[in-house]
């Protein structure tokens, strides 16, 4: 089928909603997830190049549109059972890897399987692009989950998505982080309207701790 299988493909990724099985105010698609991400991206990348940092824009837009495609196969599975171990996390990690690998194989075109392997690989790396990727992708989890707290969502795991992707930011060492520690992260604060959940509370305390999430 050639590249309209992979084209066609992405509509599957408008129908995987994310954080499945628990109640939501606002349901979010992959689709929608990975959109928001290339957004938030594009602006961290602006932040550190205002601070003297080289961006590869290019591998910037590739890697963050396209960070969650292998989800095309998997579905979203939810964060905490995703880490519950590292052995856990890599074996997801290789059969996502594996199916996306298979899937160009059997429907790319010989000229342009590298280009998508390329393009569809893991992006979550040591370079700047791909810790940038890695903050807006926990970005994400915190507005989301920010939403559903704000509207007064007591489930526990919206709570734990919050804390845990606040914690994961806090500790990458970017000018980026430093910016929406800062700036960002106290206007969404201020701008929390009356909920029966302790918002502040809740990021006071995500940011007091050390560990890693």
């Amino acid at each position: 089928m050639g590249i309209h299988a992979y084209f066609r493909s992405l509509n599957e990724l408008e129908r995987i909603i994310r954080c499945p099985g628990k109640f939501k105010f606002e349901e979010h698609s992959v689709a929608a997830h990975s959109w928001k991400v290339v957004q938030y991206a594009k602006t961290l990348a602006d932040i550190e190049e205002q601070n003297g940092a080289s961006i590869d824009w290019k591998k910037l837009y590739e890697i963050t549109s396209s960070h969650d495609y292998g989800e095309i196969f998997i579905g979203d599975i939810k964060t905490p059972v995703k880490h519950a171990s590292p052995e856990l996390r890599l074996l997801i990690q290789k059969v996502e890897e594996g199916m996306v690998y298979n899937f160009i194989e059997e429907h790319i075109p010989q000229e342009y399987k590298p280009i998508f392997h390329n393009q569809l690989r893991e992006g979550k790396d040591g370079s700047i692009e791909g810790l940038i990727l890695e903050v807006a992708d926990k970005m994400d989890q915190v507005y989301e989950a920010f939403a559903e707290l704000q509207k007064g969502n007591t489930e526990k795991e919206f709570v734990t998505m919050y804390r845990n992707a606040l914690i994961k930011i806090k500790n990458m060492r970017l000018y980026c982080v430093e910016y929406f520690l800062n700036h960002i992260l106290p206007d969404m604060i201020n701008d929390e309207h009356i909920s029966s959940v302790d918002i502040k509370r809740i990021t006071e305390e995500a940011l007091a701790l050390n560990s890693e999430a």
